[in-house]
């Protein structure tokens, strides 16, 4: 039987700690491919500056043109996410601890993945949550400056731009990730990190004759430029895809420079999967033919936006 003492205790939390750290590491994780992240250092961050997409232009004669970055009110608010699990005093009395290592792998597993629900989640949201210029982030009407527009807001006029496409089948997403700037915005204040309480002395240890071990986070996300995505509903195949790519490259930014945007993403749910691999992988198309398509982008298969 093991001696319950300071040094077992914290012997146990390193061996638990790198069971986690295994599974964390090993867990398949994508968010990364869609999201930039973004440190924090407070409650929240503003982003007022996604209402601008800097473009360079010939310095002629005078002084600089000064953009005014338009402060749009665009905030992120991080939010506190953690999991707990607790080991019975008589279960290291019994020298047990063997059991309870599919669980702590499990959670590594899981906070790894945990940036993939929120981030994909939100990219499903996207008709139905606002981004920084107040339309839906997936919307047919984002205003763009635009001379000869019809729109007039605050005595400039603007053009409606549309990154959506209605349907009836599952949602899928063409993305630009090449830029600095990405779609979808992943703000860390705390990452997640492994804790416990197992201090012999301590008052809930004492009470409950538990010890206590879990994740801690304070995270979130949010949706950066919608120029860099369009999600349709409409079927996933050649004419749609292409139609996609020609309109979002062929995006103009405030008075119809264009934006320069390169789709290299695809991010489609389950049910879609077999249908982007013969898009994007296969060498021939339908009818014969090579297939012009294949490699033009990445695909991510991914259950969290939920078809």
């Amino acid at each position: 039987m093991p001696i319950i003492n300071a040094e077992n205790l914290d012997l146990a939390f390193r061996g638990f700690k790198s069971i986690y750290s295994t599974a964390y590491l090993a867990a398949p994780s994508q968010a990364a491919k869609v999201a930039m992240t973004v440190p924090s250092s407070s409650r929240d961050e503003s982003y007022g500056w996604l209402g601008q997409f800097p473009q360079l232009r010939e310095w002629l004669d005078g002084e600089r043109v000064v953009r005014q970055l338009k402060a749009h009110g665009f905030t992120i608010v991080n939010r506190k996410f953690e999991s707990t699990v607790s080991v019975s005093r008589d279960d290291f009395s019994d020298d047990r601890l063997g059991v309870f290592k599919p669980m702590f792998a499990e959670m590594g597993h899981a906070a790894a993945l945990h940036p993939d629900e929120i981030v994909f989640g939100l990219l499903a949201q996207g008709t139905t949550t606002l981004c920084f210029d107040g339309q839906n982030f997936f919307d047919t009407d984002h205003p763009v400056l635009d001379p000869d527009g019809a729109i007039v807001i605050d005595g400039e006029t603007y053009s409606p731009v549309s990154n959506f496409d209605d349907g009836a089948g599952p949602t899928w997403y063409l993305l630009d990730t090449s830029r600095a700037v990405r779609p979808i915005i992943w703000q860390e204040r705390e990452k997640y990190e492994f804790q416990n309480v197992n201090r012999l002395n301590d008052e809930r240890v004492f009470m409950t004759d538990n010890f206590l071990y879990g994740i801690r986070a304070r995270v979130n996300a949010g949706f950066g430029l919608w120029q860099l995505a369009h999600a349709s509903r409409e079927a996933l195949n050649a004419a749609n895809y292409v139609a996609i790519r020609a309109q979002m490259q062929t995006l103009t930014g405030d008075q119809g420079r264009p934006l320069g945007i390169r789709p290299n993403v695809l991010v489609v749910p389950p049910q879609l999967e077999e249908a982007a691999f013969h898009l994007l992988n296969t060498e021939t198309q339908d009818g014969g033919g090579s297939n012009p398509w294949k490699g033009t982008a990445e695909i991510v298969v991914t259950p969290y936006t939920g078809g």
